[in-house]
C-alpha cells in the first residue's frame, strides 16, 4: 500500500499535466536559488537572506526557504518567470511563511510584479499587481493584505483579514477568478470570499463614459422608461408605409416584477432596456482580476525583528494543483514541525532548571565559604 506522500506526490503529478504552472519554488537546489532570485541593490542599506530551515523544522531540507537576516532593515528580492496573462482564467498565489521569531513589527507579504519590473532597483516605488500576505505591527495590526492594482491605483480589500501571529509556519493562499470573485485560505481553510467588486469598493468606479447622443436619447425617454419594456413579439403589419407611417417600433409593454435575475414569464429575449449596454469600452476598462503581463514575485517590506523565511511559492491556473501542492509541502512537514518545537520547548526548560538548581546550590556553597572565613578570622583576632 503506498504511503500518503507518494500518493500526494502522485496526485500533483497528475494535476500538473493539467494545469498551467507559472512559477514554483521550493529551494531544494540549495544555493542555486541565487542563480533565480534577484537581490534589489537600490539601496545600500538593504538587508540580505539567507537559505534556511530555521530554528525548528519539520524536515531539514524541504522546510529551507528564503530568511531575512538583519534586524530593521527594509528587504526587497525578486524572481522573474515567463510572461502571462490570467484573462479569463484563475489565478491562484500561493506560498508559505514562518515567523519562528515571534514577529512584533513587520511584513510577511509577497508582491506580483509586470514582467518590466527593474530586479536590480526593486523598491517600494515598483509598481506591483498584487500584494498579499500577512503583515503585523504592535497590537493593532495583524491582518492579511490583499491589495490589488486597478486604474493607476491600488485599492485594498474592505474586509478585516486576520493572519496568524504564532511562530509556526502557515501556507497563504489567494484565489482570483475570471468571475470577479475571490477567496483567501489560510492552511487551506477559507477565511475569507466573496465578490471583487464589492468587497474591494470598486463599484463607484463602474460609470459609464456617456456620448452626447446617447445623453440626447436619455432626455427624449418618457420617465417612466425604465418601468417598460419591448414588445418582442410583435412584428411590423404587412400593410405599414414607412414614408407614411414614420419608422415602425414596437409596442412598449408594461414591465412585471423584476427581482434576483430571474426574467417573469413571457419574455423570451433579453430585453430589458435599463440593462443594455452600448459603450463596450466600459468592459475593456472593468477587467478588475486580470493582468496582462505578469512576470515576477517578489519579497518587498519592512521588518523590525529578522528570521521569517518564505517557502513553497506557487503560481498556477488551477485551484485543485494548489491544494495538492499545500498537501504536499507544507502539510507534511507542518506536525513534525511543532513535534520538534515541543522537544526543544522541553529541553530549555530543563536546561533552565538546571541552570536554577546549580546557582542555587553555588549560593548555598558561597554562603558556606563566607561563614567559614568570618569565623576563621574571628578565632585570629
Amino acid at each position: 500500500m503506498a504511503s500518503t506522500p507518494v500518493l500526494l506526490c502522485a496526485i500533483c503529478v497528475l494535476r500538473a499535466a493539467l494545469a498551467t504552472i507559472y512559477f514554483q519554488e521550493e529551494f531544494l537546489d540549495g544555493e542555486r536559488w541565487r542563480n533565480r532570485w534577484v537581490q534589489s541593490t537600490n539601496d545600500t542599506q538593504f538587508g540580505y537572506f539567507r537559505l534556511s530551515s530555521g530554528k525548528f523544522y519539520g524536515h531539514k531540507e524541504k522546510d529551507k526557504g528564503l530568511q531575512t537576516t538583519q534586524n530593521s532593515r527594509f528587504y526587497a528580492i525578486s524572481a522573474r518567470f515567463k510572461p502571462f496573462s490570467n484573462k479569463g482564467k484563475t489565478l491562484v498565489i500561493q506560498y508559505t511563511v514562518k515567523h519562528e521569531q515571534k514577529m512584533d513589527c513587520g511584513g510577511g507579504y509577497i508582491k506580483i510584479f509586470p514582467a518590466d519590473v527593474d530586479q536590480k532597483n526593486l523598491s517600494g516605488k515598483s509598481p506591483y499587481y498584487i500584494m498579499f500576505g500577512p503583515d503585523i505591527c504592535g497590537f493593532d495590526i495583524k491582518k492579511v493584505h490583499v491589495i490589488l492594482h486597478f486604474k493607476n491605483q491600488y485599492h485594498s480589500n474592505k474586509k478585516p483579514i486576520r493572519c496568524k501571529v504564532d511562530g509556526f509556519t502557515h501556507l497563504y493562499t489567494l484565489i482570483l477568478r475570471p468571475d470577479l470573485t475571490y477567496e483567501v485560505k489560510i492552511d487551506g481553510q477559507t477565511i475569507e470570499s466573496g465578490s471583487i467588486e464589492y468587497d474591494w469598493n470598486l463599484t463607484s468606479l463602474k460609470k459609464l463614459e456617456k456620448s452626447p447622443a446617447e445623453s440626447k436619447e436619455k432626455e427624449n425617454k418618457p420617465q417612466d422608461w425604465e418601468k417598460h419594456f419591448l414588445d418582442a413579439s410583435a412584428s411590423k403589419p404587412s400593410d405599414w408605409n414607412h414614408e407614411l407611417d414614420g419608422d415602425w417600433q414596437a409596442s412598449l409593454l408594461q414591465k412585471p416584477p423584476y427581482q434576483d435575475d430571474l426574467k417573469p414569464e413571457g419574455i423570451d429575449k433579453d430585453v430589458w432596456l435599463h440593462q443594455k449596454m452600448k459603450n463596450t469600452k466600459y468592459l475593456l476598462e472593468y477587467d478588475l482580476s486580470e493582468f496582462e503581463n505578469i512576470g515576477a514575485i517578489g519579497l518587498e517590506l519592512w521588518q523590525v525583528r529578522s528570521g521569517t523565511i518564505f517557502d513553497n511559492f506557487l503560481i498556477t491556473d488551477d485551484e485543485e494543483y494548489a491544494e495538492n501542492f499545500g498537501k504536499a509541502t507544507w502539510g507534511e512537514t507542518k506536525g513534525p514541525e511543532r513535534e520538534m518545537d515541543a522537544i526543544q520547548a522541553k529541553e530549555e526548560m530543563k536546561k533552565a532548571r538546571e541552570e536554577d538548581e546549580e546557582e542555587l546550590l553555588m549560593g548555598k556553597f558561597d554562603g558556606k565559604a563566607n561563614n567559614f572565613r568570618r569565623f576563621h578570622r574571628r578565632d585570629e583576632l
